[in-house]
């Protein structure tokens, strides 16, 4: 049997997350990847260059990143297995808790469901401002409903079931490497004038690092919420995300609603397709349903690592 390292991380995840009290005192691991973005972003994406030097920047980003991560982690392993010996794989799973995400968007989401029971809907805006980059301030029930349920199913994959992917694949650096990019992405991958050219490639290299990942988390939904998987089949593709519709639809269709559809970023409306099927008329029933079916799915990916680790 291996070591358990994937389980003792999301074990440690699942039971205290990452405490704030540890967050005031040192931030957390992806804010050292936010610094370097933002310092190579500062000399690599300047206005008066061309899109290819911008691009040629972007790659160099993200080459500077993968560094980061890959070497940083294999130092730290080194460290590790010197100082525990055979007791090595705690430590390992101590430095791979932070990139694991299962307490933080449970917490996250929850008080969305809550709010909007108890009828409070500027609280439940603002709870939904903190997991969503799409215009709050007008948002109705529905709309705050699809919204949180919208974030938790993408979230369940870039925040659980792709660093845990990594994890099983590449050991500390595979899981660290993907928050790296996964972090770029956040900040650069995206298609406005400023970051399109200089972000293009953190965009493209997240797309392929949560290729498989996003198909597995969709069907991993699916299996837990007892159904989806036509809806998922049918609508993933209407993303425009390759990889986040997967689980949005998946989702979707484990419940029986439309999911997406017009939003608004910055003021300006995105006429986006709806996904699923239903009036999307969702409320904080709905939310707590998802969080069911999400609980439920990383129960099973709890299983998927077990099993892959004790067969190692």
């Amino acid at each position: 049997m291996a070591e358990p390292v994937a389980i003792a991380a999301l074990a440690l995840d699942a039971a205290i997350g990452w405490p704030r009290s540890l967050y005031a005192r040192i931030g957390h691991p992806v804010g050292l990847f936010a610094r370097i973005i933002a310092w190579c972003e500062r000399y690599g994406n300047r206005p008066r260059w061309s899109d290819r030097l911008r691009r040629i920047a972007g790659v160099g980003t993200v080459a500077m990143l993968l560094i980061a991560a890959i070497c940083g982690s294999l130092l730290l392993e080194g460290l590790v297995h010197r100082w525990l010996g055979s007791f090595s794989w705690i430590g390992i799973a101590v430095l791979a808790w932070p990139a694991m995400a299962q307490r933080s968007l449970f917490e996250h989401v929850l008080p969305v469901a809550r709010h909007l029971r108890a009828g409070h809907i500027g609280e439940a805006r603002q709870a939904v401002s903190l997991i969503v980059g799409r215009d709050t301030e007008t948002l109705d029930e529905p709309a705050i409903a699809r919204a949180a349920i919208e974030s938790l199913s993408e979230s369940f994959c870039d925040g659980i079931a792709a660093p845990l992917f990594w994890l099983l694949i590449g050991g500390l650096p595979g899981i660290w490497a993907y928050k790296a990019i996964n972090t770029a992405d956040s900040l650069i991958g995206h298609k406005e004038e400023r970051w399109r050219a200089f972000g293009w490639a953190a965009a493209r290299t997240d797309d392929v690092m949560n290729f498989v990942p996003a198909r597995l988390a969709g069907a991993t939904l699916c299996l837990a919420g007892g159904g989806g998987w036509r809806i998922m089949l049918r609508d993933a593709g209407k993303h425009a995300s390759p990889n986040a519709g997967w689980t949005e639809a998946a989702m979707a269709g484990a419940l029986g609603l439309r999911l997406a559809g017009p939003i608004s970023y910055d003021g300006m409306a995105h006429d986006k397709p709806w996904i699923g099927e239903g009036d999307g008329r969702a409320c904080a029933h709905d939310i707590h349903r998802a969080l069911r079916i999400y609980l439920r799915a990383c129960a099973m990916l709890w299983i998927v690592a077990a099993t892959i680790q004790w067969a190692a």
